[in-house]
């Protein structure tokens, strides 16, 4: 005899029918709890980790994930756009007119190996009007040096016009000489540069469009910070700090002119404005022209430099930037330059220019 049985008013499922049929071939009774125990997978997902890796990976996710992907590939495609398609940004006018494009001014200590590499480089720069060395050496094989030099130049100019090139030889070793005023200077902007310092093309480009948009101050690649150490008397004491702590703190308040831009104007304030006390005590120390600078042009302004970021290397250790300052010696310079100017000008930020076009973030 044979048993039907209905629940809720549902005909009964596969599993339930061969549950059903299976109870029958065997005279029992029919189970729900075994009907459905039996409709169950073999391998049931059931347990936690099986969870949490079919929550990762659920289709919502997947999409999420594919879509920030692709739009990361865009801003990258995006940056790329001028390489891969042909196309470069907008770049400074290189037709400058009058007072435009800016004058390089190349300090040498003797005859350095890395002067003709550094002139050769700065004359394929479009933004450059005119080159001026600075020789303080009375070595004889100077004139020789200033025809080679000269021919360099005329070769290696890109611009429309051929670069102004000059060679100021002087009979003494001052480094005051190297901001004595050029006579005959068509440019406002000076770009003052060590023999041994290379800046590309590009970033230097930049750096006199920024200096173009405020240029009383100085805007430059080498930032150095001064912190008060202590107080004796009364009178402050003050250290001189390095590229590391500029890194680490993010703050600065001078630019050294081993790689500045400043106004023309500013090479008259030196040589004729300028406490003569500071002018002797460098000739004296046979240093500090740099931090005499920075202070001149911080007095004359009340604001501080800008720091760029930009591509800047030192061709070795043989150029006029091999002598490095220690720490001790720039202490003493930059408070002995502090008493002779009666004050400190200096004024400290945090600001740093950057060409957006080639920054992720910004």
């Amino acid at each position: 005899m044979s048993t039907t049985i209905s629940i809720r008013d549902s005909a009964p499922t596969a599993a339930m029918a061969a549950a059903i049929s299976s109870s029958d071939m065997n005279g029992g009774f029919y189970s729900p709890a075994k009907a459905k125990a039996a409709s169950r997978p073999l391998f049931s997902p059931r347990f936690p980790p099986f969870r949490r890796l079919r929550h990762l990976f659920c289709p919502r996710k997947l999409r999420l994930v594919a879509s920030v992907f692709l739009l990361c590939f865009v801003v990258f495609l995006s940056s790329r756009l001028s390489s891969l398609m042909g196309w470069l940004p907008p770049q400074p006018n290189s037709s400058f007119p009058r007072g435009g494009g800016f004058t390089v001014l190349i300090n040498t200590w003797k005859q350095s190996s890395a002067l003709k590499q550094s002139v050769a480089h700065y004359a394929t720069c479009d933004g450059v009007a005119a080159i001026h060395v600075v020789w303080s050496d009375s070595d004889p094989h100077s004139e020789t040096m200033k025809a080679r030099l000269e021919k360099m130049v005329f070769s290696k100019s890109r611009a429309a016009q051929k670069l102004d090139f000059r060679f100021g030889m002087r009979q003494d070793e001052d480094l005051n000489n190297r901001f004595k005023p050029i006579e005959g200077m068509k440019t406002d902007a000076v770009f003052s540069v060590d023999d041994d310092v290379i800046v590309s093309c590009d970033t230097l480009d930049f750096a006199f469009g920024v200096w173009q948009s405020a240029p009383n101050g100085m805007v430059g690649f080498t930032p150095r910070m001064h912190w008060i150490d202590e107080e004796k008397s009364g009178v402050a004491n003050y250290e001189y700090e390095g590229w590391w702590s500029v890194w680490w703190m993010g703050t600065y308040s001078m630019l050294l002119p081993k790689a500045a831009f400043f106004h023309r104007k500013y090479l008259d304030l030196y040589t004729y404005d300028m406490t003569a006390s500071i002018r002797d005590y460098v000739t004296r120390e046979r240093n500090c022209e740099d931090i005499a600078m920075s202070l001149l042009v911080a007095n004359a302004t009340g604001a501080p430099p800008i720091w760029v970021k930009g591509k800047m290397y030192e061709l070795g250790s043989s150029g006029i930037s091999g002598l490095k300052r220690h720490s001790k010696s720039g202490n003493k310079c930059l408070n002995d330059l502090i008493s002779l100017f009666g004050r400190i000008p200096l004024v400290q930020t945090n600001v740093k220019a950057v060409d957006a076009r080639f920054e992720w973030f910004w």
